[in-house]
């Protein structure tokens, strides 16, 4: 009985396809992709690259007046991980197939909801969720393949840049950075443990060092005191205290963070800081 059960088993194996050895494809216009991250918010694009290949592109090869994909292969696609405003037009978060119609003059950029498309087959303008125009420069050296790059202008401006052969065309992104870091900040904030000091240290000081919000930078200070007394919350402490017009306070503040950086065998150039802004401090 048991040599039927194993013949029966070894038959059942043998009758299961082998494993197939999977190639992959070679690609003529490699993957790629840019990400830029300001505050806490991203914007990434991830794109295939076409080679101009001695062909004629704007015109040919890309026709004016038809919707192009901008790349090859599947449709690029470009994320934003929070709501933007392109050229001005509002743009919620999300993930965006990202087209183009080229015109000898002016373009027209599309970021459309369906990004699960290979090409511009399936386009359709009803799941569009935002156009702008846009005109194409020519660049002051030809590239070869496409690429894509994104210019940080400021910490809530960007510029997104599309270059092949002898054409750029682009869009600005705006964002509001410092709104969107604090909602993040707060929501954080709001799930640390009590017993974490560094979380709310960072809290502080981010208010400390961008002079907004200070009432709740020193609401976050007093919880990283409580969670553990070190130096470098004792610092932050005594500095907004001074920025609050507390000098007696913040200077007592600011000994005890002394005292315990230089038992700590902290870095001199932190030791001089502190000496620093307490002479100051002194002073005035």
């Amino acid at each position: 009985m048991r040599t039927v059960i194993l013949s029966a088993a070894l038959a059942a194996a043998l009758s299961l396809p082998a494993q197939q050895t999977m190639v992959k494809p070679y690609q003529p216009s490699p993957g790629a992709s840019v990400t830029q991250t300001v505050g806490n918010s991203t914007v990434k694009i991830d794109y295939s690259r076409p080679g101009v290949k001695g062909r004629k592109i704007w015109g040919g090869l890309v026709p004016f007046g038809e919707v192009w994909r901008t790349g090859a292969n599947n449709a690029t696609v470009i994320t934003f991980s929070d709501p933007v405003k392109i050229a001005g037009k509002d743009l919620p978060a999300g993930s965006y197939a990202f087209f183009a119609i080229p015109g000898p003059k002016a373009w027209t950029l599309i970021f459309n909801k369906n990004i699960k498309q290979w090409g511009a087959y399936d386009y359709k303008p009803t799941e569009d969720a935002l156009q702008v125009e846009a005109m194409p420069e020519v660049l002051a050296a030809p590239e070869e393949y496409l690429q894509f790059s994104v210019h940080l202008k400021s910490l809530e401006a960007l510029r997104v840049e599309l270059a092949w052969e002898k054409l750029s065309v682009g869009f600005d992104v705006t964002l509001d950075t410092p709104g969107l870091y604090w909602a993040y900040l707060e929501k954080t904030l709001a799930g640390a443990r009590p017993e974490e000091h560094v979380p709310f240290l960072q809290g502080a000081r981010y208010c400390l060092n961008n002079d907004v919000h200070l009432d709740k930078g020193m609401e976050w200070i007093d919880r990283s005191l409580k969670a553990k007394e070190v130096y470098s919350n004792l610092d932050t402490k005594a500095r907004l205290l001074n920025k609050a017009g507390k000098k007696a306070e913040a200077l007592a503040t600011l000994q005890k963070a002394i005292d315990l950086a230089t038992a700590a065998k902290t870095p001199q150039e932190y030791l001089d800081g502190l000496a620093k802004a307490k002479a100051e401090w002194s002073a005035k």
